[in-house]
């Protein structure tokens, strides 16, 4: 069951998840989407031309909420998150929190990990739906288009950055200048939290999955995962081995054999989801995997499942990253300390 699980983890950033009129007149201005109507977004779907200041708000995927929310706008429906849920909750934490400081009425929450719930997303009678961060297709994209305005993703789907997500999604809600003063300002926020571990500096890092019952393989994420990314925003660079694996293996993550562990011979710092410091003995104890020099030095930081730093860490958003950066970088920070 837990290999299931993560498996499903591992593959949770690359589901299924498009969207918004399309507009092809070229005396539309594009280049600016800060309170001036009609604005054009461009997308991997085409063009999105939101006509007027959207009042209401829908956000499909597991992120693109946040975005809205950090900008001021609640929006009144979202998709219910992937993962990163316990007990009865509906939303992550920092997502309800910010919810409660705008005052704002809690959204109506449609459930589509398997597939887009149109009917609860056309009652929301949105004004436009955000889809920066998901993985719609161009049917979806044309049935949601039918309901509201759509601002998809770029290029592939589910690979976008934080950053890149902001742009796209502050565009849709015609606050591009003010989204782009907050991805400044996040990103000024990591760099003053990696800045206090003088350590991190000129470190490689990987981020990965073990499972301590079965250790004849392990997951690496690559460069169109955004854990991993996330990570580089710290200035920690991606193992070329690692980049080479992922990259073959399409760019999110890698199955490796234990028989391959020497790809992670040029980690300085191993990031492991779903890790405790029992599940590090057992890899230390390993007579393959302990030979992985992050491993041997315990330069290991162990993200135990469901911890709100743990889902911060594996969905980085415009919410998440100001809940536990810091927290996060100093475990970074401690497990860099510990490289020889």
């Amino acid at each position: 069951m837990k290999k299931i699980l993560s498996v499903f983890f591992a593959l949770a950033i690359i589901v299924t998840g498009c969207s918004g009129g399309s507009s092809s007149d070229d005396d539309k201005d594009t280049s600016n989407t800060n309170g001036e109507f009609p604005i054009v977004i461009e997308h991997a779907f085409g063009e999105t031309t939101i006509e007027e200041k959207p009042e209401r708000v829908v956000s499909i995927g597991w992120e693109n909420q946040d975005v809205a929310l950090a900008l001021g706008v609640a929006p009144v429906a979202m998709s219910t998150p992937a993962y990163g849920l316990t007990g009865d909750e509906t939303m992550r934490v920092w997502t309800k929190e910010k919810y409660e400081e705008l005052d704002a009425e809690e959204p109506t929450i449609f459930n589509d990990l398997n597939e887009l719930d149109f009917e609860a997303i056309e009652k929301a009678n949105p004004d436009v739906i955000l889809a920066a961060y998901s993985g719609i297709t161009q049917e979806d994209y044309n049935m949601l288009s039918e309901i509201a305005p759509v601002i998809a993703y770029t290029g592939e789907p589910f690979v976008i950055t934080w950053q890149e997500q902001i742009e796209q999604d502050s565009k849709g809600l015609g606050l591009e200048a003010e989204g782009k003063a907050l991805i400044e300002e996040l990103e000024a926020m990591i760099n003053d939290e990696v800045a206090k571990y003088p350590s991190l500096d000129g470190k490689t890092a990987t981020f990965a999955w073990f499972d301590a019952s079965d250790t004849s393989s392990f997951f690496v994420y690559g460069n169109a995962d955004p854990r991993s990314k996330y990570l580089q925003d710290m200035g920690l660079e991606l193992p070329s081995e690692v980049e080479t694996v992922t990259d073959d293996a399409g760019g999110f993550f890698a199955t490796i054999s234990a028989e391959q562990a020497e790809i992670l011979n040029d980690t300085d710092i191993l990031v492991i989801y779903g890790g405790n410091e029992e599940l590090l003995v057992t890899l230390q104890a390993d007579p393959i995997l302990g030979k992985i020099p992050a491993i041997q030095n315990g330069s290991v930081v162990l993200l135990e499942t469901d911890e709100p730093v743990t889902i911060a860490a594996a969905t980085p958003t415009a919410l998440s990253i100001p809940y536990a950066v810091e927290d996060y970088v100093k475990m970074i920070g401690g497990a860099a300390e510990k490289v020889k």
